[in-house]
């Protein structure tokens, strides 16, 4: 099952390899290295440099075709399937495609790290099951010299990832959010489907038949107060967008009836019935904090607002505590998820080497996809070690770049020693 798994997806990047390699872009940026290298090395110098070039021109092609592969992949799960549950609530094509486009920086940042590991790892395995790493040595080249486009262009996936990332990623979530608020506005029924359950800010909701805007057989559980949960049932409710400050839409209730507990002691509650009621349903409770999100700015404004935090927060407060590791987590993650690209990059030259000798290509390719769900769910559970432990943000979001590193270093001893 595995082995035909990869072996589908081998033949799908050698597909796109084809394409790539032909493409006016690719053609453009080769045509720019010749020309930097033929301006800036003397002609010795350009001789020797053309084992090192054709090394980079391979290098930066399977990248290319990996990054596809991965773009392809995260696009598919994060956001393919919200722009269809849109479309089919009824909400404006053009407005969705927009979405869409405003998705793509966070796609590509999250792309590019796997995308430099399982690229790289099928090149240079590739380039040793053929013998072309026997040619690099046979001219006098060292590990350590073959290593520096490697490294190089490693370094520069990284710097254009955190360009996204902490530039475009901002913008792109802003006018993502801006755009959704719009939906919501205009169709509000794209929030709430027909037989479902939606959880928003404190409210469980409880959705019968919707119509229109129309909604029948409504359940809402509030827990949000402190010391008293409410049940509010309704037959008939209209939903709608609402120009109230902060309110992002509103369910008008007929004939509701309201359950009011005592969490402290259940068996006191009171009971009231309406025949007109409004639940109002605030924008924190779809699009999170009425203030901007750590996603939603650069490096250098979230380390701002984190300054203001510290020297503002209560020592004691829970609350204040929490928001300083989430946003300091958040921080970290602008640096540890680009600049994960040459961590990844140097691992890939090591593991390469040592395990590309019989189909490299392949094994590239399998020790890519497997490293990189590793990778993905020590991320993952860095995150949620500080969300509910409350361990230190920038060990858990580093650690995995660190782990990755460290083995780098590992298996390029090994090497050297062979």
């Amino acid at each position: 099952m595995i082995y035909s798994i990869v072996k589908k997806v081998k033949s799908f990047i050698k597909e796109k390899i084809n394409f790539v390699s032909q493409s006016k872009i690719y053609k453009l940026i080769i045509e720019k290295i010749d020309y930097i290298q033929v301006k800036y090395f003397h002609k010795g110098e350009l001789k020797r440099f053309v084992l090192i070039k054709y090394l980079f021109k391979d290098l930066f092609l399977y990248f290319l075709v990996a990054f596809v592969f991965f773009f392809m992949v995260f696009f598919v799960n994060q956001i393919l399937l919200e722009v269809e549950r849109l479309l089919a609530n009824s909400a404006p094509f053009s407005d969705v495609m927009k979405m869409m486009l405003y998705s793509l920086p966070f796609i590509i940042a999250q792309s590019t790290p796997y995308a430099t590991l399982v690229g790289f790892l099928m090149c240079l395995g590739g380039m040793m099951s053929n013998n072309e790493i026997l040619i690099f040595r046979a001219s006098g080249f060292s590990f350590f010299t073959i290593m520096i486009p490697v490294v190089v262009l490693g370094g520069a996936i990284s710097l254009v990832s955190f360009f996204v990332n902490d530039y475009l990623l901002p913008v792109g979530t802003v006018k993502y959010n801006e755009l959704l608020r719009e939906i919501i506005y205009s169709t509000p029924t794209v929030e709430l489907e027909s037989n479902s359950v939606k959880k928003m800010d404190g409210s469980n909701l409880i959705v019968g038949e919707v119509t229109d805007n129309s909604i029948s057989d409504l359940v809402i559980f509030n827990t949000k107060d402190s010391d008293t949960d409410k049940v509010i049932v309704a037959g008939e409710s209209e939903l709608s967008g609402s120009d109230l400050n902060g309110v992002l839409m509103s369910l008008q209730m007929s004939d509701s009836l309201v359950l009011s507990m005592k969490k402290s002691r259940r068996t006191d509650y009171d009971v009231l019935k309406s025949k007109k009621a409004t639940f109002n349903v605030f924008d924190s409770s779809i699009l999170g904090s009425s203030s901007r999100s750590p996603r939603e700015m650069t490096a250098v404004d979230l380390y701002s607002e984190i300054q203001e935090l510290k020297n503002t927060m209560n020592e004691t407060s829970s609350s204040d505590k929490y928001k300083f590791r989430i946003w300091m987590m958040e921080f970290h993650k602008k640096f540890a998820i680009p600049f994960g690209a040459i961590f990844f990059a140097f691992l890939a030259f090591s593991l390469a080497f040592l395990f590309g000798k019989h189909n490299g290509q392949t094994i590239g390719l399998f020790l890519g996809i497997v490293i990189c769900v590793v990778y993905w769910a020590m991320q993952i559970m860095g995150q949620l070690f500080v969300q509910k432990v409350g361990l230190d943000p920038f060990l858990c979001i580093w650690v995995p770049n660190f782990v990755i590193g460290i083995f780098g270093i590992i298996f390029f001893i090994k090497l050297i020693k062979k």
